[in-house]
């Protein structure tokens, strides 16, 4: 019998015997959440005891809610998974508050959260969603901010051990006024793959050298890249009897291309201004805010979606997919191309999701050393000749907890305490040490994560390290996500197909995107600091302005530059 029908077990037994049976229940929670920390929760940055304290604080906060069943939603990713299909359980067994939390794919969260907002009718108590639609969010006015629910009614339930100062992610989940609106429970980055084994190996370190002049290394800029990818397609060709390539992607018309630009080619390239976590007036959108007001993403209005560093990116793109990555990679999408690099056939890849580390180091896999050690390393990306100190460099997903203004308060604060659960002290590091998705400093810095570190290719070193405040995710510059975001693929597979040249691509896109935000203008229909476009005016008065839309460079392949990996970790300790 689980704690929830002992509880209701008792419910009609006299006073006398009910006191003792509360005594009974509050031993129940007690020696669930000990049951939990001893076989669970086995590696956590607290000591045990406490553990059992925190675990305690749930017990007693969720009196009021006992016997509730809640119901929350994620997308598909291990470390939701572990939050499914453990944590929930955990956390009714320790507070009697039961939790159905559904794992939908990424689309159908933001489809079930537009509906909610839309219609006002609850359908999940919370959700996990990407902290890519926090513009969104503000704007509508539809979100309960977290801060707010820890100063008003979720101020008693609140987690006194939050600590929110040690939480990595705060500047991607707040509003540019510095308000949390989101509570962080996973993130990971886009960072640089590459074959560590090749690029150690004395014979191709001599070959490279002698064809470009520099040394075979970590590329530090868009130039060394493609030079290494025609390296490894047109000058190796093959190692150990099988074709090898120096690039990979894909270019399916499909919704995972628009991610692939989003989740921030442009950025990489540097087509938005300074700033982090976001470019600011223009982020790596090409979105132009002034007063926090959207006024535009065409050159002409002042943004840079279809500016010359724009243009740029989008064609290394074209090429480079073309050019140095598999044949079939031009058919494939997201979910299709991600598992080619460990087939062990590529030699680099410019931008590659580190929630695939644990898939990448399945033993057995071409790119894994009999002991266990993989044969790649991951490392910061290179960037293009627009980049300039000072912005961001790549993407970075966060999946953080949002709660709606339409789900009933009771519901809400209930579910408040759910997701506290999944990010305590208590269970954070053993749901890192699963998922591979850090959110918590000292999870990062802890005994346990050094001893993975050998086995993870270098993410551990790289959220260590000083590099990973430039990676981030889509920033408040975008008012509708859902609505833009799904512009993207359909304008870039024009350039990908070669329907389209990448500038007449682009010039779609700014102009579809600023068309989503002029109806939103004229609808009303975001209090909070909703688009006010601007008028269009001589595409060269911008381009002469500081800052983005950029110029277009007179050289846009610079000498290619690279760094050793042994060296840049030197750098970072």
């Amino acid at each position: 019998m689980n704690v929830i029908k002992r509880k209701f077990a008792y419910a009609a037994l006299p006073l006398s015997v009910m006191v003792m049976s509360n005594a009974a229940l509050a031993d129940a929670y007690s020696d669930a959440a000990r049951q939990w920390v001893t076989e669970q929760f086995k590696e956590s940055t607290l000591t045990q005891a406490q553990q059992l304290e925190e675990m305690a604080w749930f017990t007693k906060a969720a009196e009021s809610f006992r016997g509730m069943e809640i119901n929350v939603a994620s997308e598909t990713l291990t470390t939701h998974e572990y939050e499914s299909q453990v944590l929930a359980k955990a956390f009714e067994e320790i507070t009697g508050i039961k939790v159905n939390h559904d794992l939908i794919q990424e689309g159908d969260v933001v489809e079930k959260l537009q509906t909610q907002m839309q219609s006002g009718r609850n359908i999940y108590d919370a959700y996990i969603n990407d902290s890519d639609l926090i513009g969104t969010h503000i704007r509508y006015g539809k979100v309960v901010p977290v801060e707010d629910m820890m100063k008003g009614d979720g101020r008693n339930l609140t987690l006194p051990t939050l600590d929110l100062s040690d939480f990595i992610g705060l500047d991607f989940t707040s509003s540019p006024e510095g308000k949390l609106i989101q509570l962080p429970t996973q993130q990971f980055a886009n960072l640089y793959w590459f074959r560590y084994d090749w690029f150690q190996r004395e014979d191709l370190k001599k070959q490279f050298k002698s064809i470009y002049g520099y040394e075979l290394g970590v590329p530090v800029n868009w130039s060394a890249y493609e030079d290494i990818a025609e390296f490894f397609t047109d000058h190796v060709k093959e190692i150990d009897g099988k074709r090898v390539y120096g690039h990979m992607d894909y270019g399916k018309k499909d919704p995972s291309l628009g991610w692939r630009f989003t989740d921030a080619w442009f950025s990489m390239a540097g087509a938005g201004d300074k700033g982090l976590p976001n470019g600011l007036p223009v982020d790596e959108w090409g979105i132009r805010v002034e007063k926090c007001h959207p006024v535009g993403s065409s050159v002409s209005r002042g943004g840079a979606t279809n500016g010359p560093a724009a243009v740029y990116a989008t064609t290394k793109y074209v090429d480079w997919l073309g050019k140095y990555a598999p044949p079939e990679a031009q058919g494939m999408t997201f979910s299709e191309s991600g598992p080619v690099p460990a087939q062990g056939n590529i030699a680099q890849q410019i931008f590659w999701y580190t929630a695939f580390t644990a898939d990448m180091t399945a033993k057995g896999l071409p790119v894994v050393n009999e002991d266990g050690t993989p044969k790649w390393r991951m490392a910061p990306s290179p960037r293009g000749p627009y980049w300039e100190e000072g912005m961001k460099l790549g993407y970075q997903d966060v999946g953080a907890w949002t709660f709606l203004n339409s789900t009933p308060d009771q519901r809400r604060l209930a579910a408040w305490l759910y997701a506290q659960f999944t990010v305590s002290k208590t269970v954070s590091l053993q749901k890192t040490l699963v998922g591979l998705t850090p959110i918590r400093m000292s999870d990062i810095n802890s005994p346990q994560m050094a001893e993975a570190a050998p086995r993870l290719g270098g993410l551990v070193e790289f959220y260590k390290g000083p590099a990973r405040t430039q990676w981030s995710p889509t920033g408040t510059n975008v008012p509708d996500y859902p609505k833009l975001a799904q512009l993207w693929w359909q304008y870039i597979a024009q350039a990908a197909s070669g329907e389209a040249t990448p500038q007449e691509a682009l010039n779609g896109l700014a102009e579809a995107q600023d068309k989503v935000m002029m109806r939103l203008e004229r609808a009303k229909v975001q209090p909070n600091c909703g688009p006010i476009l601007n008028e269009e005016r001589d595409e060269s008065y911008w381009l002469n302005q500081p800052g983005s839309p950029k110029a277009k460079l007179a050289n846009e392949k610079p000498q290619g530059v690279t760094v050793d990996y042994d060296e840049l970790l030197k750098s970072w300790e």
